[in-house]
């Protein structure tokens, strides 16, 4: 047998993958003829084909240096320096190679890989135009342009690419998962999944294209099945630790937060320098409460990925957790540096400049963050509630803004509403749902538990709906108190309106309007006859799709129209509220401060978002006016207090004359009551349970009315404790009674004494008569649906 034939028989070897023994005749070769240049290069591609890459730019090098004007030869000693991590040699083999022969797509792809990996996207993505002018048929070309555009963060070309890479080859299973990951970054989450699911169908242990598929299904909201579909992936592939991060995240939204720490801390274990694992459990830490250790972790991203937004954004929260305003705002601000375009540090941002009462830049942040995602329902909530808060603001600007809410988001679910099998009866049993995520330690919650804990179980058949990712002690009784508990935490909305309709509920209460968590997609799906809104704050939804909301004569006083709800107002009796301390331990009425200190000391123990410069104003005129006096406010620690302090002595009050105390757990919190002699209520929204907080301790509170529902709390509460004295029509009314009030220590000292007993004989505390009267008013809303609903007569 000649060289020349068996260099034939083993290139036949090397092309059906025979190895072996094609490197063998290739030796037997080179043995006879030690310069066959040829044999010497396909040796090496061996070489690069098993995994031998250094003994490949060898050999290569030798067949070049016998014969230097081979294209072929420059291509593949590229390709073996690329897999060395050779990238400059491997680019400038790739040009010699293409200086030899221009018209060479496959070089050109090469030469784009190796640009790619060196992160020369520009340049890479323009080698990969030639190869495809050369080749307009090439798929591979098409596919590696998808990537290195997907880099770009250019998504529409990538999908473009992706899709005509599938049209050449579609059996390309990598092609279909890589357009998942485009296609879910555009949002297109349907056509993601179905990518994904084509290229697993193509390649069933196919580990990354599971992992895409996950996160598709995380994007959509199928949090369960995202679960299963990253354990498939890690029974693929077991040392994956992206997606042991993507599966802590499901579980995560599930609210299966200790499964997801062990998630993300084994994602760490596999690949220690992986900055989202760090930082998605710095997240999920957080939310368990352990925060010093959530801050480490997100420090940790950030070190290994100093430009790295996502992890600010969640090393921001954990810090605003903890009370360090100041550190997380500069961490907010440094996360919308990197990624200008991230509505979610734009939003958190807001959220502590509210925090700190700068109510306008606030907004300016919540209506950045809806622009840059304007199909986002939560962002835009969190817009609507927070203009309660600012004195601009009045019912017809939020009517106005909550109707661009409705249309945008919940007139499009209109297709959801259907006919209801519920039976037509006026008297029966009904069942009633209450929807909330507040069914724990929370102001809603513990304004709710004495009603539910009171239902008259004959009458009502009580349905909780509880989106509690973080369930506390607190929600333990709210179970027990339910007669069927429902845990929708990471279920969809869809989900949940379809489960509500099963259980035919007849009565649905949305306990959150538009506060943080709420699931008003569910109620605009309109899964129950009849939807009413009570208990997040006194106002309005917004939503065609709820009925009534619940209020009272004094909120919404009988002569004012429903010109600005959306739903019909139905006034209790009586109360809005249903008070219950709920606190671990009796805590007592102390004597009047002012008695032992010899001086008055207001106080406010609202959420400092509720303090703006009308309502510091005021206070200052209240310290000048009653000499002495001290003010206590509760924020967390941060520049605020300085600007607070600053505008005091611009009207002349000593900073020394204004104290301050931190967020605390409930217990402290009522304790702190003990060194306030008179609360001064804020407006345009006044405190609301903070107020019966007030109250109960002994503490009156003197309101101003707003021009707004919520600006009408502090009227509610004193007419219902039979106190209109502590009701004001004006500032100036407002400053001469509480002028009034500091003078009259024994009359102060004497309702200090006397407003517990008043307020558990009031219709506040009453929670069996309230219970009834919302029973009665749900009973009323039911014969009025069975009215409008009864089936005519043949």
């Amino acid at each position: 047998m000649t060289i020349q034939q068996a260099f034939q028989i083993a290139l036949q070897h090397h092309e059906a993958g025979r190895f072996a023994e094609a490197e063998a005749l290739y030796r037997q070769i080179l043995a006879v003829d030690p310069r066959h240049a040829e044999a010497l290069h396909h040796l090496g591609v061996i070489a690069h084909q098993v995994g031998r890459d250094e003994l490949a730019v060898e050999l290569i090098r030798q067949a070049i240096a016998l014969i230097p004007s081979v294209p072929a030869f420059h291509s593949n000693l590229g390709e073996a320096q690329r897999g060395l991590g050779q990238l400059d040699e491997a680019i400038a083999a790739y040009r010699q190679a293409i200086a030899l022969m221009p018209h060479f797509p496959e070089v050109y792809n090469n030469l784009g890989n190796a640009l790619k990996e060196k992160d020369q996207l520009d340049e890479a993505i323009l080698a990969y135009h030639q190869a495809i002018g050369l080749k307009p048929d090439y798929s591979e070309a098409y596919y590696n342009l998808g990537i290195a555009l997907s880099a770009k963060g250019q998504c529409d070309p990538a999908i473009a690419a992706y899709r005509q890479s599938i049209h050449l080859n579609p059996a390309l299973p990598e092609a279909h998962s890589n357009l998942s990951v485009a296609l879910r970054a555009q949002g297109q989450l349907d056509e993601a999944i179905a990518a994904c699911r084509q290229a697993i169908a193509l390649k069933p242990n196919y580990p990354e294209a599971h992992n895409n598929l996950g996160n598709a299904l995380l994007g959509k909201g199928a949090f369960d099945e995202a679960i299963t579909v990253c354990r498939q992936a890690i029974a693929l592939k077991p040392d994956y630790p992206e997606v042991y991060s993507n599966l802590g995240n499901a579980l995560q939204f599930k609210g299966k937060l200790d499964e997801a720490i062990a998630a993300f801390r084994q994602a760490v274990a596999l690949k220690p320098d992986l900055p989202e694992a760090l930082s998605n459990l710095g997240n999920a830490l957080r939310d368990k409460g352990q925060l010093d250790e959530a801050i480490a972790a997100c420090r940790q991203a950030i070190a290994l990925k100093p430009n790295y937004p996502e992890a600010y954004n969640n090393l921001g929260n954990a810090l605003l957790d903890k009370g360090q305003l100041d550190e997380a705002i500069a961490d907010y601000r440094q996360a919308i540096a990197f990624k200008p375009d991230y509505p979610e540090a734009h939003c958190n941002l807001g959220n502590i400049l509210k925090d700190e009462g700068r109510l306008d830049e606030a907004i300016s942040l919540y209506r950045q963050a809806v622009r840059l995602k304007p199909d986002d329902a939560a962002l835009y909530s969190t817009l609507v509630f927070f203009l309660h808060y600012h004195p601009d603001y009045d019912a017809q600007a939020i009517a106005g803004e909550l109707d661009r809410w409705n249309r945008q988001f919940a007139d499009p679910l209109r297709k959801f509403h259907r006919d209801f099998s519920n039976g037509i009866d006026p008297e029966r049993r009904l069942r009633v749902g209450y929807l909330s995520p507040d069914f724990c330690d929370h102001v809603v919650g513990r304004n709710v538990l004495p009603v539910l804990e009171r239902h008259d179980r004959a009458q009502f058949e009580i349905y909780l709906y509880a989106h509690c990712p973080n369930p506390d002690a607190l929600s333990l009784r709210f179970e027990r108190a339910a007669g069927v508990w429902r845990n929708i935490a990471g279920s969809s909305d869809q989900a949940v309106a379809e489960l509500i309709r099963a259980d035919q509920i007849d009565i649905l209460i949305d306990l959150s309007l538009h506060t943080p968590g709420n699931r008003l997609l569910v109620m605009a799906r309109k899964p129950a006859p009849v939807q009413v809104t009570w208990a997040g704050y006194p106002g309005t939804t917004g939503l065609d799709a709820i009925d009534y909301r619940l209020t009272d004569p004094y909120l919404d006083p009988p002569e004012t129209s429903d010109e600005y709800y959306s739903e019909k107002s139905i006034r209790l009796p009586q109360s809005f509220w249903c008070y219950h301390p709920l606190v671990g331990r009796e805590i007592p009425v102390n004597p009047l401060p002012a008695r032992s200190a010899g001086h008055v000391t207001f106080g406010s123990l609202n959420n400092y978002c509720k303090i703006n410069q009308g309502v510091l104003e005021l206070w200052s005129k209240v310290l000048g006016a009653v000499k002495d006096s001290r003010l206590l406010l509760l924020s967390k620690q941060g520049v605020h207090r300085q600007r607070a302090l600053e505008m005091f002595q611009r009207h002349g009050v000593d900073a020394n004359r204004i104290q301050w105390c931190a967020p605390m757990a409930r217990e402290q919190y009522l304790e702190a009551y003990h060194r306030i002699d008179l609360g001064l209520d804020t407006f345009p929204y006044n405190g609301h349970t903070t107020s019966l907080d007030s109250f109960w301790m002994g503490v009156p509170v003197i309101t101003l009315v707003g021009k707004t529902v919520v600006g009408r709390g502090g009227l509610s509460q004193a007419m219902n404790l039979g106190l209109p004295e502590l009701v004001a029509r004006t500032p100036e009314q407002y400053l001469q009674i509480v002028v009034n009030f500091s003078a009259d220590l024994s009359r102060l000292a004497e309702l200090r004494q006397s407003l517990r007993r008043r307020m558990q004989d009031s219709p506040l505390m009453d929670a069996a008569a309230f219970t009834r009267d919302l029973e009665a008013a749900y009973r009323a809303m039911w014969r009025h649906w069975c009215r409008d609903n009864k089936p005519s007569l043949p």
